[in-house]
């Protein structure tokens, strides 16, 4: 659980400083924040249950 909560906080900032870094507005950084963290924890969801299905 903790590599899928890492990976939603990781993609979270990425797509705060994304949406900054294309001059968007609050709304814009909390909207990219809530799509990459989303994208990112389903990622680290996958990969953590490849991980606990080969290694165990």
């Amino acid at each position: 659980m903790v590599v899928v909560v890492g990976m939603a906080i990781l993609g979270a900032i990425l797509g705060a400083l994304t949406a900054r870094k294309r001059n968007g507005t609050g709304a814009d950084m909390a909207q990219y924040a809530a799509g990459y963290g989303i994208a990112f924890g389903l990622i680290g969801l996958i990969l953590s249950l490849f991980l606990v299905r080969f290694v165990v």
